[in-house]
């Protein structure tokens, strides 16, 4: 019997139209390592072509085998940085390989404890409280429908992550311009800036992230001299150099911000989708911290991560080489039958749940812990301030083949 082609799931344009799940299947199934063209797209250049792992076991093992697929050869992302920009991308902590990530990771998971981040629910309740209020009481007085995005989600993973990073409010709106710039360059919404050859200028180069340094070594040496209770006065004490410090700030920024950006609005677009579901969390029959595992599972906040084989090695029947790109598909491990029962099936009890949208391996996502704070409460005061809620259109996606994002989030609010 014959087995068709591998079908596309480079494209960043699929992603606007939803997560291309029968692609992921046909895949997983038929093409578990599929060779993948990298074409160009939106004026970003064409690349030499990448191996898309969409099975959860194959996802975990390239992840957990640093020594194989490396984050240092070439860096996380699909596409090829310029080689010329490789050894400034490679300060930073994502894209640094065992065991010089490890001392790193140290370092800023000090910053980063889980007591510093459980001592900010009550605040990052208060403002959930109050995000969720507004939005009920204009959809009130208006339609009875909301933007939960631009009403709550943005506004909350903002304003929570420059409190844990103790960034002056004045300051917030950088934060969110910078994500932008870094997150939706693939989106036609954020026009790529342009180098003198008419070229897209890559948002990690270091031309295009020198604002966000500088302001990363003013605020350092603030709080320096006025230290806080914060990540920043943590790492602008710690041993680390300053282009090391600059690619924290980046990292926290962009990952930080985006992480919950994501996540919040599609775990609402979830249970807006399953009104029994949603019914039976409010009824109480289910934990919102296990409903929150599945809400992650069914929407994670990044689509894939890249490694570079540093050797010759077989995966899954496959011979890569030396060199080639190996990337994993969140979503497509999430969804896999070998691992969950009914993966398409909104089981907010379901358990185990192991998930891999917060990474696994060595570089599994550092602010999980706050994430999780974050996404438990805003359920939780959801539960509490609204009315059940359901669909009043479409969500706009983000055109991105990294990240899972939603640019609007209409709901209707039934009472």
């Amino acid at each position: 019997m014959s087995v068709s082609p591998p079908p596309d799931v480079f494209d960043p344009r699929l992603y606007a139209r939803g997560l291309p799940h029968d692609a992921y299947r046909e895949l997983r199934d038929h093409h578990p390592v599929a060779w993948q063209d990298e074409y160009e797209v939106r004026g970003w250049p064409a690349g030499p072509g990448f191996w898309a792992v969409t099975r959860h076991s194959d996802v975990v093992r390239v992840l957990k085998d640093a020594r194989t697929f490396s984050s240092c050869l070439g860096a996380t992302q699909i596409r090829d940085p310029d080689p010329a920009d490789l050894p400034f991308i490679r300060r930073m902590m994502l894209n640094q390989d065992p065991p010089g990530h490890a001392r790193l990771r140290r370092l800023v998971s000090r910053a980063f404890t889980p007591r510093r981040t459980d001592r900010f629910e009550a605040t990052v309740r208060r403002r959930a409280r109050e995000l969720l209020t507004a939005a009920h009481a204009a959809a009130r007085d208006g339609d009875g429908t909301t933007d939960a995005v631009r009403a709550v989600t943005d506004e909350y993973a903002l304003l929570n992550l420059t409190d844990l990073l103790g960034v002056p409010g004045a300051d917030r709106g950088l934060l969110h311009t910078w994500t932008e710039r870094v997150i939706a360059y693939q989106d036609p919404d954020e026009p790529p800036v342009l180098g003198a050859d008419g070229r897209p200028l890559n948002p990690r180069s270091p031309a295009l992230l020198a604002e966000m340094f500088a302001y990363a070594r003013g605020l350092a040496a603030h709080k320096r001299d006025h230290p806080g209770d914060d990540v920043m006065t943590s790492l602008a004490h710690a041993d680390l150099s300053e282009g090391e410090l600059e690619m924290f700030f980046f990292l926290l920024t962009v990952a930080g911000n985006d992480t919950v950006r994501s996540a919040a609005p599609g775990g609402l677009s979830a249970l807006a989708a399953h009104p029994d579901a949603q019914r039976r969390l409010r009824a109480g029959e289910f934990a919102v911290t296990t409903a929150v595992e599945e809400l992650l599972r069914v929407h994670p906040p990044v689509l894939t991560f890249r490694r570079t084989a540093a050797e010759e090695c077989l995966l899954r029947g496959r011979r890569v080489r030396r060199g080639d790109k190996v990337v994993v598909f969140h979503a497509s491990a999430n969804h896999d039958e070998r691992v969950f029962a009914g993966p398409h099936r909104l089981d907010l009890a379901r358990s185990p749940n192991p998930h891999v949208s917060f990474g696994d391996g060595p570089h599994v996502c550092l602010g999980a812990h706050f994430a999780r704070l974050q996404l438990r409460v805003l359920h939780e005061e959801a539960l509490r301030v609204l009315p059940p809620y359901e669909p009043a259109g479409p969500p706009r996606r983000l055109v991105s083949n990294f990240i899972n994002g939603l640019k609007s989030l209409p709901l209707r609010l039934l009472g």
